[in-house]
C-alpha cells in the first residue's frame, strides 16, 4: 500500500512539473511573439518612400518591433494580402471588386485605411520647352494619337512615353482620371518601378511619364495641366494638393485583414497621428488635415 502511495505521490508530482513545463513554453512563447512583433508591408511604390519613413521612426520608439517595406505595385501588396504573405497592402487605388471577391471566398475580411493624399506629377525632360498640358493633350498623348512635341507646342521632337505596369495603382489612376480609361497606345514603354521613370526622362529628351509627387526632382520638370480645356493651369505643389487646385490629386490607402487589426493597429494608428502625419509632409505627400 505504501508503494502504491509512493507511485501515485511521484505521479502527481512529475505530472505537475509537466504542465508548469508547458505553462512556461507557452509563456515564453507569447512573450517572444510580443517582444518581436515582425510586421511586413507591400506594395504600392508610390506609398513605398512613405512607408519606410514611418516604419523606421516607429521602430526607434518601439524597440521590440520588427517591420520590413517591399514595393512591386499596388496589384501585387494586394495579391500578397489575399494570399496571406503580407500584414499590410500600401496601394494607391482602392481596392477591386475581384479584389474583394477573391478575399470573401477565401473567407477573409479586410479594412481600408487612407494614410495621405498624392499629387500626382506629369513630368518631362528638362530640356522639353513644354511646361503645360491639357487633359485632352495627355489623352492624346498617352492613347498614342499625338505623337511629336510640336503638335502641342514644343519642338519637332517623337514623344517617347512612360508608364507603370499594369499591376500599379498609379497605372490604373492614370488611366482611370488622366485618360478617361481609354487604353494606352502599344507603343508606351512600360516600366518596373517609378525611379526607373525618373531616370529615363532624365536622359530622354523627348520623354513623357507620370510619378507622385514625392518623387518630382531636379532631373526632371512637373508640368502644369489643366482639366478645364486650358482655362487654368495648375502646377502639382503642396499647396495646390492641400487646397485641392491641382486636378490629379487621389488618396493612398493601407489594407489589412480584419483578423490582423490588433496587430497592425498601433503602426497604423502612429501613421495617423500628428507626428505621422508630420513625416508624410516631409516625405512629399498630403497630410490628412491641412
Amino acid at each position: 500500500m505504501c508503494l502504491h502511495l509512493e507511485c501515485n505521490l511521484n505521479i502527481n508530482k512529475y505530472s505537475k512539473i509537466n504542465t508548469m513545463k508547458t505553462k512556461i513554453i507557452v509563456l515564453a512563447i507569447a512573450l517572444y511573439a510580443n517582444a518581436t512583433q515582425a510586421q511586413k508591408l507591400k506594395g504600392s511604390d508610390t506609398v513605398l518612400p512613405l512607408a519606410q519613413k514611418e516604419a523606421e521612426s516607429y521602430m526607434k520608439t518601439n524597440k521590440t518591433s520588427k517591420i520590413t517595406v517591399i514595393g512591386g505595385g499596388s496589384g501585387v501588396g494586394l495579391s500578397a494580402l489575399i494570399d496571406g504573405t503580407t500584414d499590410i497592402a500600401m496601394s494607391s487605388r482602392k481596392m477591386k471588386m475581384t479584389e474583394k471577391i477573391k478575399l470573401s471566398d477565401a473567407g477573409k475580411a479586410s479594412k481600408e485605411t487612407i494614410v495621405a493624399y498624392d499629387a500626382l506629377a506629369v513630368v518631362v525632360n528638362p530640356a522639353n520647352k513644354v511646361t503645360q498640358l491639357t487633359k485632352e493633350q495627355l489623352e492624346g498623348i498617352f492613347t498614342g494619337k499625338i505623337k511629336n512635341w510640336k503638335e502641342v507646342g514644343g519642338d519637332d521632337l517623337a514623344i517617347v512615353v512612360y508608364s507603370r505596369e499594369s499591376s500599379s495603382g498609379t497605372y490604373e489612376f492614370f488611366k482611370e482620371h488622366v485618360m478617361s480609361n481609354k487604353n494606352y497606345a502599344s507603343s508606351v514603354l512600360s516600366m518596373p518601378a517609378t525611379g526607373s521613370i525618373i531616370q529615363s526622362i532624365s536622359q530622354t529628351k523627348g520623354a513623357i511619364g507620370y510619378v507622385g509627387y514625392a518623387y518630382v526632382e531636379k532631373e526632371v520638370k512637373a508640368l502644369k495641366v489643366s482639366f478645364n480645356k486650358g482655362k487654368t493651369f495648375i502646377a502639382p505643389t503642396m499647396a495646390t494638393a492641400k487646397d485641392k487646385t491641382y486636378p490629379i490629386v487621389r488618396p493612398l490607402y493601407y489594407y489589412y485583414l480584419s483578423t490582423s487589426e490588433k496587430a497592425v493597429k498601433p503602426f497604423v494608428e502612429f501613421c495617423l497621428s500628428v507626428a505621422g502625419q508630420k513625416i508624410v509632409e516631409q516625405v512629399g505627400y498630403i497630410p490628412l488635415t491641412k
